[in-house]
């Protein structure tokens, strides 16, 4: 009889790799409208408040489509769900080359945000089909460490991309950056066809031994997760409360994600392909902070501490990084203290809800939650480019969102338990 650390080694092999290359596809075409703005706006003569609000945008389309998308994971499967968003968000960030004005810029990103809705919270649903809560902590940084790796990688291959390809072919460097970073995306929604299996159940690279010990590791679980019907869930105030939670965290991710390249360039870095090199350092140290955060949160069994302190520890990196605007070494310093506590509250969140929910209720509430959360990702671009414009300085931005992420702590410790429970 195979262990069951062995068989779930087995079972992260074979998922991991490529949920985690997703969603590093997905992050990187998602945020890599902050490198292109570096050349786009000025060939489109945009101000900071239109880049702003062309990159939030994203998450209006994002969060009308997010529940539905998720529903429907329910009826069509994982498989074909995730292979079929994954296919139409890569073509629509490919056409962004063809962006020549505000109004293109604001409906591009808006369609974008409509073809990825769905994937994030269908793919934290799907690992809940697999894994327990005692181990999903870890799993869920495994997968969200995307996002750093999308930084390290996306940081120098953006830069390279702009400066290398520019002018080829009559196009800029900003067009080709969304035309080699969206296909990608269509190649691996094809693979998934071939790839994922929808449950337990359906995949043939198990045997039916294996089978029954990942169905009794899960019902392990306890009492069944809440099976509330759709009603309940929106109105259930624990629900909103960790929508609440997650937007406040969300609004300091994409407030480094769409600026970190123009604050290192404020620091008196210039040349393009040095801001995507020095970008690259915050994230690789935030997917070893972010790992090592869940793990330990996994094998001590504490929720509420680990997401309270990582909020305040990326508050002060954020707050240090206007203190040390000028200086690159030190602004880069603080950049990737703060980057580091963002990213590790992720993880450790995502455990609370899914604990919580289960069945529809999952769907719906994994859902809600992270499209209330991800509308941050239109108010904070959106208000650090208006505050940019007003101030001439990304520095109250900033202060804005550490903030945010003070706030957010602050609330975890009133609502949230040791084990992760809602008090």
């Amino acid at each position: 009889m195979n262990s069951i650390d062995s068989l779930y080694g087995r079972v992260g092999r074979r998922l991991l790799p490529f949920l985690f290359l997703c969603y590093v596809v997905a992050y990187l075409d998602r945020v890599n409208v902050g490198f292109a703005k570096l050349q786009m706006q000025a060939d489109l003569q945009l101000s900071e408040t239109v880049y702003g609000i062309g990159a939030g945008i994203f998450f209006v389309g994002y969060f009308l489509f997010e529940v539905p998308a998720n529903l429907l994971m329910l009826r069509v499967g994982a498989r074909r769900w995730i292979a079929r968003i994954m296919a139409s968000w890569g073509l629509v960030s490919a056409a962004m080359l063809f962006t020549d004005s505000a109004t293109g810029f604001y409906l591009m990103r808006f369609l974008l945000g409509v073809a990825e809705a769905g994937f994030f919270p269908g793919v934290i649903m799907y690992l809940t089909y697999w894994y327990p809560a005692q181990r999903r902590a870890r799993i869920v940084a495994i997968f969200m460490s995307g996002v750093a790796v999308a930084g390290v990688v996306g940081g120098p291959l953006s830069g390279w991309i702009m400066s290398h390809f520019a002018g080829r072919g009559g196009l800029a460097g900003w067009q080709w950056l969304f035309l080699l970073e969206g296909l990608p995306a269509v190649a691996l929604g094809v693979l998934a066809l071939a790839f994922l299996d929808d449950g337990i159940d359906d995949a043939a690279w198990l045997n039916d031994e294996d089978k029954a010990l990942l169905k009794q590791e899960l019902a392990r679980d306890g009492e069944p997760r809440a099976q509330w019907a759709l009603r309940h869930v929106f109105g259930s105030s624990r629900v909103w409360i960790l929508a609440l939670l997650y937007f406040l965290f969300v609004m300091g991710l994409y407030g480094v994600g769409f600026w970190l390249p123009q604050l290192i360039r404020n620091s008196g870095v210039q040349d393009v392909l040095d801001i995507g090199l020095l970008t690259a350092i915050p994230y690789g140290i935030a997917a070893v902070a972010m790992i090592a955060c869940a793990r330990h949160s996994d094998r001590s069994g504490e929720r509420r501490w680990h997401l309270a302190l990582a909020a305040f520890i990326g508050a002060a990196g954020l707050l240090a990084s206007t203190h040390y605007a000028h200086n690159p070494v030190l602004a880069l310093a603080a950049l990737s203290v703060a980057t580091a506590g963002i990213l590790s509250t992720f993880p450790v969140f995502w455990t609370v809800p899914t604990a919580m929910l289960g069945g529809t209720a999952a769907a719906a509430g994994i859902a809600m939650i992270n499209a209330l959360g991800n509308l941050a990702g239109f108010v904070s671009p959106y208000l650090v480019g208006a505050i940019k414009d007003a101030t001439h300085s990304t520095a109250n931005g900033m202060l804005l969102l550490a903030a945010s992420l003070a706030a957010g702590g602050a609330l975890v410790l009133l609502c949230v338990g040791r084990k992760g429970d809602m008090l």
